[in-house]
């Protein structure tokens, strides 16, 4: 004896009400052969719908037994039931529950796209049945743009798509007139005379009358079961809750492909919400990547300043410290020493310095000025620029010449109204005559007024002609690119306290000061950054709560998905598509808007530049993908686990 297709055991469905429960069904038993043409009747609130959704796998009984061909349904997991409904069953809305972002013909195909036939299979198929249903020139019309009659016969023509062999229609005459009714009947009688089962949820007797068998529910229970002959057994054994596997792969992109075409559809179908979505991933991304750029232009800034007051280099002053009362008196600081350190391996350029101020004339302007009498070597030291003419050379300091190099300063407020070059001109210095040889470009100055007047001559011509005096102000060292100034620092210091006795100098490591400003600059841009990231945690909530408004508007859609065979990761897939896709989108504009910036500040003249960082705009758009993934995942996976029965109620 053939194995039922359908039997259904002591089977029971109740639903909470308050805290009670209501029985729907009640303890029903009912077998369906394959092949057969079965009515199931009652009047509304019997339980013959929820009848047929625990049928179509669509809802789980509460008790009792539920098997097709001899397999218990409750024994099989989520993905495996919507490979039942997939592969076996074919459904019959009475509202139709097409997609209204698809055509006809992708309305048809989309229970293949899940089952994975390639495309041109699907395509091919779906004509052929919208044809044989008098829908051939429907194909590309939308839901909106057919009648009832045309929805249903394309609902039909979708359950057909993979072949169902169990047909479920759910009042398949109800929304329709008399004559789109009776060619829906005629389809379903033709379907069942090729070998499907046709199960009808009806009220209506009449309809009722054109099956083979009636089953009659009232109140949960069936009260009669009439049948005018019996169908010629057929099975499924074998198939059920199996996938079809026409390659993994091409249907995994496949469904990836109406995954990611839907999410479009939406996007589109909803530019303004999607827009305000991503304006929170704009602003955010556009935030860090220009915060990250301000910072790197001003630290950029800040070295360039730093590297004016001469990079790497120590200043060796006698005394204890700045301010020392004694340091005047302490003379053992002189330029043998400076020719000691010149010999060090970790030395790249070293100079005495010696300083005195005098009054400056040139014709008849005159102006206080600082005399600074250095080494040779001074201007690479300290990475002085020249603007005009050259610096003196070592053959200079050995001759005692007088020969000058001015600063900008002194240029402007000596030779503002002079016609040519100061290079050449005598400028009284005190009452010493010298030779402009030099004009250095505007440097920044590390202690002091950047607008004192400032000449350089060799040290040996001040000491002599200024002073009267061999001992220094202070020794310059410049430390090779090579070496930590830290070890400098300390080489310097034991070489000195051995020629010395004792230490009776101290050093300034203009190191410390770069490290101590970059530190700072490197601490704002951190804080900085932090606020724009919490922005875009914000937007990345932003995101996640539109997420979830879409979900709860497309409820229906995700039921009919789940009802033509879509796994629980085929519907996390396609919402978490649209996450993802909002804010990589959103790091785009975000990146473009941050670029868009910079362009602004750098037309409107200003001297600082934004230096954008290839790595924080990477990072920016990983952060946006990130961002996708992380607060999209939660709305998708609530999608993805919806009872089916449940969402298409929601219509």
């Amino acid at each position: 004896m053939a194995t039922p297709l359908i039997t259904l055991e002591k089977l029971r469905r109740e639903f909470p009400a308050g805290e009670d429960t209501i029985a729907v069904l009640k303890d029903i038993d009912l077998k369906i052969d394959a092949g057969e043409m079965v009515a199931i009747v009652g009047a509304s609130g019997s339980g013959k719908s929820t009848l047929m959704n625990i049928l179509g796998c669509l809802d789980r009984p509460t008790a009792g037994s539920y098997r097709i061909s001899g397999q218990e349904t409750s024994a099989l997991e989520p993905d495996q039931l919507a490979a039942l409904r997939r592969e076996h069953f074919g459904f019959i809305f009475q509202r139709y529950h097409l997609l209204s972002e698809l055509t006809a013909l992708g309305n048809v195909e989309i229970p293949a796209i899940y089952a994975g036939q390639p495309p041109a299979e699907r395509e091919e198929r779906a004509e052929e049945l919208l044809a044989r249903l008098g829908m051939a020139d429907r194909l590309e019309h939308r839901p909106g743009q057919l009648s009832g009659g045309q929805q249903q016969r394309v609902s039909i023509a979708r359950a057909l798509m993979n072949g169902a062999q169990v047909i479920l229609a759910d009042e398949p005459t109800g929304a329709l007139d008399k004559h789109s009714g009776e060619e829906v009947l005629k389809i379903l009688e033709e379907l069942n005379r090729e070998g499907k089962t046709v199960i009808l949820v009806t009220h209506d007797m009449n309809v009722a009358a054109r099956a083979e068998r009636i089953i009659e529910i009232s109140d949960g229970e069936i009260i009669s079961d009439t049948r005018s002959r019996k169908a010629d057994g057929q099975t499924i054994a074998g198939e059920i809750a199996q996938d079809r596997r026409r390659g993994r792969v091409r249907a995994a992109i496949d469904r990836f492909g109406e995954a990611f075409r839907m999410a479009l559809l939406s996007m589109r179908a909803h530019k303004l919400r999607t827009f305000l979505t991503m304006l929170g991933i704009i602003i955010g991304i556009a935030s860090v990547v220009c915060v990250v750029a301000l910072g790197a232009g001003s630290r950029q800034q800040v070295l360039s300043q730093i590297s004016s007051l001469g990079t790497n280099t120590l200043e060796v002053f006698p005394g204890k410290d700045f301010g020392d009362v004694r340091s005047g008196k302490i003379t053992t600081l002189v330029v043998s020493d400076a020719d000691a350190l010149a010999g060090q391996p970790y030395v790249a350029a070293v100079t005495p310095t010696v300083s005195t101020s005098a009054n400056v004339r040139f014709g008849s302007i005159e102006a206080s000025a600082l005399v600074n009498g250095v080494g040779a070597q001074y201007f690479e030291a300290r990475g002085t620029t020249l603007a005009a003419g050259s610096f003196f050379n070592q053959e200079s300091v050995r001759r005692l010449e007088k020969d000058v190099v001015i600063d900008d300063n002194t240029r402007q407020s000596l030779f503002a109204d002079f016609d040519g070059s100061p290079v050449g001109q005598v400028i009284l210095v005190g009452k010493v005559p010298c030779r402009i040889v030099g004009v250095a470009g505007a440097q920044q100055s590390g202690f002091g007024s950047s607008s004192n007047l400032n000449l350089y001559l060799p040290y040996t011509t001040v000491q002599a002609r200024f002073l009267g005096d061999q001992s220094l102000r202070s020794i310059t060292v410049r430390v090779a690119d090579d070496t930590s100034t830290d070890t400098a620092e300390q080489a310097v210091t034991e070489l000195l306290t051995r020629r010395h006795g004792s230490k009776d100098f101290f050093i300034l490591n203009t190191d410390d000061i770069r490290q101590t400003i970059t530190a700072t600059t490197e601490t704002l841009t951190v804080l900085i950054a932090s606020i724009a990231l919490i922005s875009l945690i914000v937007g990345g909530i932003g995101v996640m709560n539109i997420m979830l408004v879409s979900v709860s508007e497309r409820i229906n859609e995700i039921g009919v998905r789940m009802a033509v065979g879509a796994r629980q990761s085929d519907i996390l897939q396609q919402f978490l598509i649209e996450g993802v896709l909002v804010c990589l989108i959103g790091g785009v504009l975000g990146i473009a808007l941050a670029l868009a910036f910079g362009t602004l500040f750098d037309a409107l003249g200003s001297s600082f530049t934004l230096i954008y960082s290839p790595v924080s705009i990477v990072a920016a758009f990983l952060c946006s993908s990130l961002i996708g993934i992380v607060f999209g995942y939660l709305p998708a996976r609530n999608a993805s686990r919806l009872d089916p029965v449940a969402a298409l109620a929601r219509d």
